[in-house]
């Protein structure tokens, strides 16, 4: 009988042990799940954050953008920022901008923030000798520069670069009045606009030079993209007159992509902006 009592007290201390190893295992098991699918969750997350675009809408607007991607961090960290309020602070009569415009439109594309008009090798610049040469113009709703404190509805930033790679952009305002024939011609193209697919436009050299007002005087200063990565170093160059585009003209740019796609004004942090 004793021996018996034996052998039960034997198998259940084994029993015992082995339903607590089985316990521990499955313990093991669960944290090593819990632990996978955390992991998992980071990547997806981190993997979720690093395909982010840039925008202007929620968590990839303007205050986000050096957080979309680390390249972008000037633009928070970036102390000539544009755009701004412009004011002038030092009159010093400057000469007319040596626009030499000698060639017409190449295609038109909707790139997701902008419809961006590209143009045919040949039209400069020129800026203490060097050649700027014209490669796109682009349009914001509403502006993004203010010039003494006031918003247009509509500004278009021409684009231009050496063959180093310094940039310079001449922008130009638009104020609701009477319709802009140019801007008729192409915006023609917006309801047929395929996201980052570019097709011909068809304005001719005269109409982009239509695109710069007939009173020439301007600011000047130093800036940067207004979009990522907001690189500085920018020469910037702001026409004081604006042109006109009829409210509908507008209104169909901005329904277009159903958002501002204008980055707001940055502090000018003392910059000279000369007139």
């Amino acid at each position: 009988m004793k021996q018996i009592l034996k052998y039960s007290t034997i198998a259940v201390t084994l029993l015992m042990l082995t339903t607590t190893s089985q316990a521990n295992e499955t313990k093991e098991v669960d944290v090593t799940k819990k632990e996978t699918a955390t992991k998992v969750e980071k990547k997806e997350a981190h993997e979720a954050h690093a395909h982010k675009h840039w925008g202007y809408m929620g968590d990839v607007s303007p205050k986000h953008w050096s957080e979309v991607k680390k390249e972008f961090n000037m633009c928070s960290e970036g102390k000539q920022q544009s755009p701004i309020n412009v004011v002038a602070s030092k009159d010093i009569e400057l000469k007319p901008l040596d626009l030499q415009y000698k060639t017409g439109s190449e295609t038109i594309i909707n790139n997701g923030h902008t419809v961006q008009v590209n143009v045919k090798d040949g039209s400069v610049l020129k800026i203490d000798g060097a050649d700027y040469k014209l490669k796109q113009f682009h349009f914001h709703v509403p502006s993004e520069n203010n010039i003494n404190g006031e918003a247009y509805p509509l500004e278009a930033h021409f684009v231009h670069a050496t063959d180093d790679g310094k940039l310079a952009v001449v922008a130009v305002m638009f104020e609701e009045g009477e319709e802009n024939p140019v801007l008729a011609k192409a915006w023609k193209k917006l309801p047929s606009l395929k996201v980052g697919e570019a097709t011909k436009c068809g304005l001719t050299t005269e109409e982009v030079q239509a695109l710069m007002p007939k009173n020439k005087d301007y600011y000047k200063f130093n800036g940067s993209l207004t979009t990522p990565p907001c690189s500085e170093g920018v020469k910037w160059h702001v026409y004081k007159n604006a042109l006109t585009a009829s409210k509908e003209q507008i209104n169909t740019f901005f329904n277009l992509f159903s958002f501002p796609n204008n980055r707001p004004v940055q502090d000018t942090n003392n910059r000279e902006i000369d007139e």
